[in-house]
């Protein structure tokens, strides 16, 4: 599903999304197995069994490193190789599958490319549908209600928040992911990569970039 904006920000709301913002005031009460899982951890710790730095470590090491490599190599080819793109934007299980890489069972990828007239962005308005074989554990922000609904409301108002700020005619379009569909935007290729390899094109791709909310590091951030 898709809703197309052209702007306008609502004062009204001032829930942030930036760096370092952590909504889990805001969200529903974890389930379950996110109990059982910190409660596990709290175990671990007490016990002395593990230091709670080395897990945070961790944990952002998954969410912001590991975890998005194989969205990132996906998005590095499709920038190195017009047929592979658009192979991917045709059918994006087929072209990942193609390159090495096996969706989760039961997700079917959307790939949807951002070019200087169209910006996209994802969100789960329902709950926090994300595809983690791409892109890793997803950040509590993405989970949070007022990202949920925000993006949908007000999407460059949420943009601005992350620093992502869009001309007038830019147009967005906000994919809601589901259980059955998950989206990953392919941003547009930096200026000043000509002639770089798909390698190190991979590190100028973050997660982020691949939600839509910001666009792919510039060579100078890299360097």
């Amino acid at each position: 599903m898709t809703n197309d904006h052209d702007g306008g920000h609502d004062g009204g709301h001032d829930h942030g999304h930036g760096h370092g913002h952590d909504h889990d005031d805001h969200t529903e009460p974890p389930s379950e197995t996110a109990l059982r899982v910190k409660a596990l951890e709290s175990l671990l710790v007490e016990k002395g069994l593990v230091e709670r730095p080395a897990l945070d470590t961790l944990v952002d090491a998954y969410e912001t490193k590991v975890g998005p490599r194989n969205g990132a190599a996906v998005v590095a080819r499709a920038w190195t190789d017009d047929e592979f793109r658009r192979r991917l934007l045709d059918d994006a299980p087929a072209a990942i599958s193609s390159i090495g890489i096996t969706a989760p069972k039961g997700e079917h990828l959307v790939a949807v490319a951002n070019t200087p007239r169209v910006h996209n962005l994802v969100v789960c308005t329902l709950c926090s549908c994300y595809p983690w074989g791409m892109l890793g554990l997803p950040p509590a922000w993405y989970k949070s209600a007022p990202y949920r609904a925000r993006a949908v409301r007000d999407p460059r108002g949420v943009l601005a928040e992350f620093g992502t700020h869009l001309a007038d005619d830019v147009e967005v379009r906000v994919w809601d992911s589901t259980s059955e569909v998950r989206y990953l935007v392919v941003p547009m290729r930096p200026s000043g990569t000509h002639g770089w390899s798909a390698e190190e094109l991979q590190e100028l791709v973050t997660r982020n970039s691949m939600v839509g909310v910001e666009p792919a590091r510039s060579p100078e951030v890299t360097s």
